[in-house]
């Protein structure tokens, strides 16, 4: 490791309740396995910053350079990420040492009065910042004849809540995981199924990223490393960019494990794309072996997505710019 034994290693992370949190729990997981102190190192990305739509400003992956340029220019050692949040591409001089086990990849709905998705009225408004959510929200509402408006927001969980606790929206569409980890799962009105809405790419998991050149510290941060989290991410996101999508393209997607009793044999991928007004879906699934390397993982995705294109699935994420 680049630092001596007797210093803490640093671990960058976005100043946000969620992210503090998030990473937090990896740093516990850091000095276990290490037996190092881990210091957490704050760091404000243009994304924290910025109050313009995510898809105006370059999608989630405004929340990820400041980390990577801090560890570049060794002023921290490590860094964790919201997996979702990290574009497709990889630097050569980074690599994703660790994805630690999966939270619960769904959505999650917090309404006022405890609704469901379900229970919610006609019109009812609906707040989130994602054209994924959108488009599957509005495409489940019509399922159950009736419509909703979504309405854009952005701001950390506690602002995203308070606009169903002041009356300004019926309801906001958040991620499972992030409500969880900073304990405040309990205020879920509804969880959306899978079968319903197809979470983002790497949803619910974490990527903990080092330099490439700092072999001991890979090793160690690789204890933390869930090879069927690693397997199931690999596949989403392989899916992700061979639909040529950025972070803010109406792209779901979610490999599961199917079990036949105790062993796990194979994995599902699962893909949507859709237009924003849920009028238009192409949704596909493919099952295989579970992967066993990089490359069967990412074969996978791309096979799922040359499946999807044929579909139409390219005329329909004409939107993502919105």
């Amino acid at each position: 490791m680049n630092t001596r034994p007797d210093q803490p290693l640093r671990l960058g992370t976005r100043r946000s309740k969620l992210a503090m949190s998030q990473s937090g729990h990896v740093a516990d997981a850091v000095r276990a396995v290490t037996g190092r102190a881990v210091e957490l190192v704050e760091i404000t990305t243009y994304g924290d910053v910025s109050r313009e739509h995510l898809s105006q400003i370059g999608g989630t992956g405004v929340f990820v350079t400041a980390l990577r340029d801090a560890l570049l220019r060794g002023e921290v050692d490590f860094a964790v990420h919201s997996l979702k949040d990290l574009p497709t591409a990889q630097p050569d001089d980074l690599v994703i040492a660790a994805m630690p086990r999966r939270e619960d990849a769904r959505d999650a709905l917090v309404a006022r009065d405890g609704l469901t998705f379900e229970q919610l009225p006609d019109g009812a408004r609906i707040g989130t910042g994602s054209p994924r959510r959108t488009a599957q929200l509005n495409h489940l509402a019509l399922s159950l004849g009736k419509r909703i408006e979504t309405v854009p927001i952005r701001g950390n969980v506690d602002t995203r809540i308070g606009f169903v606790r002041d009356g300004e929206l019926d309801a906001v569409a958040l991620a499972a995981a992030g409500l969880n980890r900073i304990g405040r799962g309990d205020e879920a009105t509804d969880l959306l199924s899978v079968d319903s809405v197809l979470p983002a790419p790497g949803q619910g998991a974490l990527a903990v990223e080092c330099l490439a050149s700092d072999t001991d510290l890979v090793a160690a941060l690789g204890e933390l490393d869930d090879p069927h989290t690693r397997a199931a991410v690999t596949a989403e996101r392989s899916l992700l960019a061979a639909l040529e999508a950025g972070c803010s393209a109406p792209v779901g997607a979610f490999a599961d494990l199917l079990a036949d009793g105790e062993i796990v044999n194979e994995m599902r991928l699962r893909g949507v794309v859709g237009t924003l007004d849920g009028t238009t879906l192409v949704q596909l699934s493919t099952t295989g072996p579970v992967p066993q390397s990089y490359d069967e993982a990412m074969a996978l995705g791309r096979e799922l997505a040359d499946e999807m294109l044929a579909k139409g699935a390219a005329g329909l994420m004409g939107e993502r710019s919105l």
